[in-house]
Order: C-alpha cells, then sequence, then structure tokens
C-alpha cells in the first residue's frame, strides 16, 4: 500500500487557550511517535493545501463563511460558543485542514496513492453547514466528499466516523442525501446532544453505552455497519477518525484500546478493497490525552500501511 501523510504547518497557528484540550500538541505527540517507531519514514509525506472559497461553498452556504470570516480577531482570541474558540490564525489552520481532504481526494483519485491519512487541526466533523460548534470551524471530510461527486464524479461515497462523539456536522449535511452513506459510532446520551436518532435511510447512528469495551464495540460496528456498507457499494471511503474513545481519553467513557483502532480502519480497508479500488482517505478528529492519541495513530497507521499490528515495538 502508498500511504500519502498530509500535514501543514499553519495547522498549528491555531489555539483556542492554554488550557483547551483541542491544542497543537496533539499534532506535536503524532508526528513524534509516528517518527520513533518508523512509520512516518514509510509513509508518502506532502504539505496540504488550503481550500479555496468553492471548496468550502459546496458544503457551506456562503454568507456563512463571511461571518465566520468577520468574526477573526486582530490579535487575542473570541469565544463562538463554549468550546469553540478563534485567534487571527484558526481559519487559516482551518482551510488548511479541509484543504487536506481535497488534495487527499486528488491524490487516491489519480492513483498517487492507495490511502491518504490527514494530520490537521482543527477538527471537522461538528461543523454543520451553517454553525461552527465543538471545536470545528469548516467540515473537512464534507468539503472532502462534495469535492470527490463535483471533481471526479464520484457516487455513493462512505464516510465512517469512529470518534467518540456523533458527527452532528457531516449529518446536517448529508442527511437524506441518497449518494453518501454517513455511519457513526459514539457514546450515549453525549455532545452534541442532536441528530442523535436516525430519521434517514443514510444515517446509521450507532450509540454506545458507558463502559463499552472492545469486545462490545466490535460487535456492534460488525452489525450495524457492515450490512449498510456492503449494501451501498461505496467508490470511496472517507474516515473522520477520532481517538477519544479510548478508555484512557479524559473526554469521555467508552473503553476502546489501541488494537480497535487498527480493526475499524482494516475493516474500512477491506470493504474498499471490494467497491473501491482500495480509496481510502482519512482525517484526524479528535484525540485528546497526547499519548493514547499518538498510539491510536500509530495503530491506525499500520493499518493503513498493510503492516500487522504487532510489527512495529511500541515506542
Amino acid at each position: 500500500m502508498i500511504t500519502a501523510y498530509l500535514t501543514h504547518p499553519h495547522c498549528s497557528l491555531h489555539h483556542m487557550g492554554p488550557e483547551h484540550p483541542e491544542n497543537p500538541q496533539r499534532l506535536e505527540a503524532i508526528s513524534a511517535r509516528l517518527a520513533l517507531s518508523g512509520l512516518l519514514q514509510q509513509t508518502m509525506q506532502g504539505d496540504a493545501k488550503e481550500a479555496t472559497d468553492e471548496d468550502l461553498a459546496r458544503v457551506h452556504p456562503m454568507r456563512h463563511l463571511k461571518a465566520l470570516e468577520k468574526c477573526v480577531p486582530e490579535q487575542g482570541i473570541v469565544t463562538l460558543d463554549s468550546d469553540t474558540m478563534m485567534n487571527p490564525d484558526s481559519l487559516k489552520a482551518a482551510r488548511m485542514s479541509a484543504g487536506s481532504v481535497v488534495r487527499g481526494v486528488d491524490q487516491v483519485f489519480r492513483r498517487q496513492a492507495d490511502n491518504v491519512f490527514c494530520a490537521v487541526r482543527p477538527p471537522g466533523h461538528h461543523a454543520e453547514a451553517s454553525d461552527a460548534m465543538g471545536f470545528c470551524f469548516y467540515n473537512n471530510v464534507a468539503v472532502g466528499a462534495a469535492y470527490a461527486r463535483e471533481k471526479y464524479g464520484a457516487r455513493r461515497i462512505a464516510i465512517l466516523d469512529f470518534d467518540v462523539h456523533q458527527c452532528n456536522g457531516t449529518i446536517d449535511i448529508f442527511k437524506d442525501d441518497p449518494d453518501v452513506l454517513v455511519c457513526s459510532s459514539f457514546q450515549y446520551p453525549f455532545y452534541p446532544w442532536r441528530y442523535l436518532r436516525s430519521e434517514w435511510q443514510n444515517i446509521v447512528n450507532t450509540p454506545l453505552e458507558v463502559g463499552t469495551d472492545s469486545k462490545e464495540f466490535r460487535r456492534i460496528i460488525e452489525s450495524h455497519w457492515l450490512p449498510a456498507l456492503h449494501a451501498f457499494k461505496p467508490e470511496l471511503v472517507m474516515l473522520s477518525s477520532g481517538f477519544d474513545a479510548h478508555r484512557e481519553d479524559p473526554m469521555a467513557d467508552v473503553c476502546l484500546e489501541d488494537e480497535d483502532f487498527y480493526w475499524i480502519t482494516h475493516m474500512a480497508m477491506e470493504i474498499a478493497t471490494l467497491y473501491a479500488n482500495n480509496r481510502v482517505v482519512s482525517v484526524l478528529e479528535g484525540g485528546y490525552n497526547p499519548d493514547t492519541l499518538a498510539r491510536g495513530v500509530e495503530a491506525h497507521m499500520k493499518a493503513l500501511l498493510g503492516m500487522p499490528f504487532s510489527d512495529t515495538p511500541s515506542v
């Protein structure tokens, strides 16, 4: 497998204060661990590019984009909601995050890579069409999916979200869209407290109880997601890859282990092999314990690279 790894220094310019869990140290922890393990050197590394207005406007109304730009402070930090703040560089970083997924889509459709991981921030899956929230400004995975449809004529795009929080933004944008299947596992009941019940045929909501462990998680995913994916036969598989369902993450109470992130990535790759010519584009969402985030991404990358989970010793 050829795995592309996309990131950009601008993603570290965005910060929301010294105590905020979604901070630049998240990417530092990931890159340090991947470099020490030798995995980073096995990828095709590249820089993300900024999303254009046209890219963003496929999923966010232009009036909303302009309103967001008016909120950017000249200095300091402004608050959009209780969780989401903005500094002078926040939208520059957010455009880079969304643009990384656009570039990843180009790479898999041009056969420059089999799969892509976008190590970027801020995350995006809580960003609704007209509402920035939950640490998110633009919906990165939705921007990439809309681009794949426009640029490459992709139909039947599957978005698999295994973050511990439900992808309300992705659902808001694609609900009732027959060309996009959204599968979302999440702790229930939990933030964002909206769209938590499946009211649309193309949305597979998969609530997880507090304390859900590896065995139960895998059973639920296999019974909920696999039948829908095999019936849908996606031409592109996209992953909203959150690592905050780990048992050691401070944000929630689901009890996954490192290997579960390998397992679910491998499952997604098997679907892509069957129906999507191996095309997988993954983008970072949550994960707020730097150690377990880095370990989860390491497991994710091993799967994308086609390596066994135990092939690289722990650092």
